[in-house]
């Protein structure tokens, strides 16, 4: 498990740019809001060809802000205040201050010193790849989450070979376009009847990159860092001693899939440059997917489960036992394809399959994998410390777009005619004694990880976004209090809850944190299950209404850069950096409680997107993917034997069940 600070800062978006209700100006961010137009004549190479090129906002995307430091401690003690009694409360707010007029103030000025310095960049960018890097805890479970495409509305273009030849042909495509700089940017439109349109485009097209950005602005159009997006492809995590590296090669021209714990290689991309033809890969596939080689007794995947320096050690084994060649092909694949051997049974099961799987047909370390049961059930696994799921849900949706609507291959295509035997290389590895021990390590060491993994799934359907909406309330706060309401139903308490938030609207920007547990939630929810009789239906339905525009704010204040995590970290960071003595702030129990975040929350919702999911960042926790939609909210929660999910689950449908009542008017039993 993590520890720590780590254990508390870690928690992944899925990308989740979300609409900030009534915000006139720049808002959160959602990429579900977005449709990318494919209408441009592209060729079998590329997705589309933008009239904007793809990077043409980021040189003047604007800078993320520091945030004011009384602003921040403001923050701060507000998001203490539902944890703590009067006495822990009192202590820390005297603790705070004393940072504030202190040694923070110190730290402030340096931080917002050394952000004038560098402008190319973001305050948070170095600290937060460094704090990914230098974790040493599996990425499994710890970091990578999953996200599960949606079948093809076509059932039989979910046969795993079809599926598979699509999904790899579509990567490729969407890859080529990006590097052309053909991709669409990334633009968040306010609206886009004025922006989302061609004379629009072709007129930004002409606006110097550097004040692109303004022009985009003018027509309420919010452009996105875009800068996470080469490390898509050709991108592995190298295991290095202390701090892990992030390697990318765009000279790589081949696929790694594996099946069966078996790597192979072959080329998808031809010497020009251009995508191989799809009846080839697909012959190549096919003779992967028949191909008798065993499962082998010393899986090298699951190393890439293991510790990271224990990983890193058994690497350099590897290196010095003549695998060179063979590791270098799999860090300068294109990407990851995982090719399952079990059909699918139900959520729960895809669940567990696509966030961790066995641990030997997975290679953990890569930018992405996509994952393809035998079903043709398939997901996206990837490792975070490249980025926050922006891109990777970019690329998700472009992927099932393109390969539900313009297939290159289907369920009477025949694979073509080619010699496979030469073109696919399995790859073989030299083990010794040492590496086979280190092997056979890493195998129990996953197992007694993900055995400890219980995955359940709800789906409420009652009411959605639509009927929450008709209310003037925020859907996303409804989903929030139910887990406040149902934790407390549970356990009786209110605790640390992590929202993410992206920080896509500036450069260089990664993710601010939403602290969904408020006084206003605390006293709605004791109100619903402690106290039902003791309040009218009108008295609950204003507690609804205050929880809703409180988390509203809290929401804006994030995506524009204004939370308090990412200031405290960052200075925190500054500290450990200058070699300081840690000030007594992050010395303080509640400093440490309100990062012990036992609510992980993450929401996503996409036309590509079945489900998403990860699994708690802190032992005694709860990993909460949730989605809210028009008329149904679902949730696929995670949690370790120290909590009970399935009992978690019937408090939160209950708590839904009693909002909803509220707001038909009647009374709750």
């Amino acid at each position: 498990m993590m520890a720590g600070l780590l254990s508390t800062q870690y928690h992944f978006t899925l990308g989740k740019l979300k609409l900030l209700r009534n915000n006139p100006a720049l808002s959160v961010l959602t990429t579900t809001q977005r449709k990318y137009s494919s209408k441009y004549g592209a060729g079998m190479e590329n997705l589309h060809q933008s009239v904007v090129p793809t990077m043409h906002y980021q040189k003047s995307l604007p800078r993320l802000p520091v945030p004011k430091l009384e602003d921040t401690i403001r923050r701060y003690l507000a998001a203490q205040r539902p944890l703590l009694n009067d006495e822990q409360y009192s202590n820390t707010e005297k603790v705070a201050h004393d940072f504030h007029n202190g040694i923070g103030k110190q730290l402030h000025e340096e931080l917002v010193a050394f952000d004038k310095n560098n402008k190319h960049t973001s305050y948070i960018s170095a600290p937060w790849f460094d704090m990914y890097l230098s974790a040493r805890e599996s990425v499994v479970l710890n970091f990578n989450p999953f996200m599960s495409f949606n079948p093809d509305p076509k059932p039989e273009y979910n046969n795993q070979l079809v599926r598979a030849t699509n999904m790899v042909c579509s990567a490729v495509r969407f890859m080529k376009t990006l590097r052309a700089g053909l991709l669409e940017p990334e633009v968040f439109h306010l609206n886009p009847a004025k922006s989302d349109t061609d004379s629009f485009k072709k007129l930004i097209r002409w606006v110097p990159s550097s004040i692109s950005w303004f022009g985009a602005y003018m027509a309420n159009a919010y452009p996105l860092d875009m800068s996470q997006y080469f490390r898509l492809f050709n991108s592995t995590r190298i295991p290095k001693y202390k701090r892990d590296e992030l390697f990318t090669d765009e000279k790589g021209r081949h696929l790694l899939v594996i099946r069966q714990g078996n790597l192979y290689v072959f080329d998808a991309v031809d010497r020009d440059g251009n995508l191989v033809k799809p009846a080839e890969i697909q012959a190549h596939l096919k003779y992967i997917l028949a191909d008798p080689t065993p499962t082998p007794a010393f899986p090298l995947g699951v190393l890439t489960s293991e510790n990271r320096d224990t990983w890193a050690g058994l690497r350099q084994k590897l290196l010095d036992a003549g695998n060179g060649e063979a590791l270098s092909l799999v860090d300068t694949a294109l990407f990851c394809l995982c090719l399952d051997g079990e059909d699918m049974r139900d959520h729960i099961q895809i669940s567990h399959n696509m966030l961790h799987g066995d641990g030997c047909n997975r290679w953990y370390d890569k930018s992405f994998s996509i994952i393809l049961a035998k079903d043709g059930q398939a997901a996206i696994n990837f490792e975070h410390s490249w980025g926050d799921g922006v891109a990777v849900l970019r690329f998700q949706n472009e992927v099932f777009k393109d390969t539900t609507e313009k297939p290159l291959v289907g369920p009477g295509s025949l694979p073509a005619s080619v010699d496979s035997v030469s073109a696919v290389r399995r790859l073989e590895f030299k083990l010794n004694a040492e590496l086979q021990a280190g092997i056979t390590k890493a195998k129990e060491n996953f197992h007694a990880a993900v055995s400890t993994l219980t995955i359940d799934a709800m789906e409420f359907k009652k009411g959605g976004k639509e009927q929450l909406k008709k209310k003037k309330l925020s859907p996303d706060a409804i989903a929030q209090l139910a887990f406040q309401m149902g934790f407390l139903r549970q356990y009786g308490q209110t605790v640390a809850t992590y929202e993410s938030c992206s920080t896509a609207a500036f450069k260089h920007g990664r993710t601010e944190t939403i602290r969904p547990a408020s006084v206003h939630t605390k006293r709605c929810a004791m109100a619903f299950v402690q106290q039902p009789g003791q309040h009218t239906v009108e008295q609950l339905q204003g507690l609804l209404s205050e929880c809703s525009k409180y988390h509203s704010q809290l929401t804006k204040e994030a995506a524009m850069g204004q939370g308090f995590d990412r200031h405290l970290f960052a200075m925190r960071y500054l500290a450990n950096s200058k070699g300081m003595a840690l000030p007594s702030l992050y010395l303080d129990p509640a400093y440490a409680a309100i990062n012990h975040n036992i609510l992980s929350t993450s929401t996503l919702t996409s036309p590509a997107v079945s489900l998403g999911g990860f699994a708690p960042v802190v032992p005694d926790g709860f990993g909460v993917g949730y989605g809210v939609h028009d008329e149904w909210i679902g949730c696929n929660v995670s949690s370790y034997p120290a909590r009970n999910v399935h009992e978690f689950l019937k408090c939160v449908y209950k708590s839904l069940e009693d909002i909803f009542t509220v707001l038909d008017g009647k009374p709750i039993n």
